[in-house]
């Protein structure tokens, strides 16, 4: 997953309800826009493994179709065996050290650095490919409270060299501002997902990514 520092693109997160059946109708038209980087299939803590694996294996195809990386929330033991790209770590305690030797080098670990400058700096220097700093809003109880405001965007894009996510509520006035600061941008999944026509939001998103 590699990026043009000027040009910020779309980093989507399933919603936690997905049904891989009924989802891919409205996944295909929005893969096929160009404007997404990475997929995230992310079901939460409630659903068995069997559901993870059925879900992903609904999702590769169309994902390397378009040339979409496809990484799995934290159950990185079924990166190599599926044909995963990566994986994102949040509530896992793997270590990207650990993972780097086991899934190799070309396999994309990314981690959930908060809102803190010290805990997003040290997930880079430990090899993450990219670290996702948010919330960028928070909403109700979600983590410590604190939100990722512009200023760590900007200090992170001058002082870091790993690419950056944001995400955590993102809305289209997030998108406009966060475009020139981020390297990749999730959108709210609700503003996406729930969307009468998801790949029309996702242009919209894409749209404000550039500034239009």
């Amino acid at each position: 997953m590699t990026q043009e520092a000027e040009a910020a693109r779309l980093y989507l997160v399933t919603p936690a309800s997905l049904d891989p059946e009924t989802h891919l109708a409205a996944l295909a038209p929005m893969l096929a826009t160009g404007a997404v980087a990475c997929l995230r299939l992310d079901l939460g803590e409630g659903p068995g493994e069997d559901a993870w694996i059925r879900a992903a294996n609904h999702l590769i195809g169309p994902c390397h179709q378009a040339d979409v990386a496809l990484v799995i929330a934290e159950h990185h033991r079924l990166v190599r065996p599926l044909g995963l790209d990566g994986v994102h770590l949040g509530r896992s305690r793997a270590t990207i050290r650990e993972l780097r030797k086991t899934l190799g080098r070309d396999a994309i670990i990314g981690a959930f650095g908060g809102a803190e400058r010290h805990r997003a700096m040290s997930l880079a220097e430990a090899g993450a490919d990219y670290v996702s700093l948010g919330p960028v809003r928070v909403r109700g109880a979600l983590g410590d409270g604190a939100a990722a405001g512009d200023e760590l965007f900007d200090w992170w894009s001058e002082m870091i060299e790993t690419p950056c996510v944001a995400e955590g509520g993102v809305t289209l006035d997030d998108a406009r501002r966060l475009g020139a600061r981020a390297d990749f941008v999730v959108p709210d999944p609700a503003l996406i997902w729930d969307s009468p026509d998801p790949a029309a939001a996702l242009r919209g998103f894409a749209d404000a990514l550039r500034g239009a």
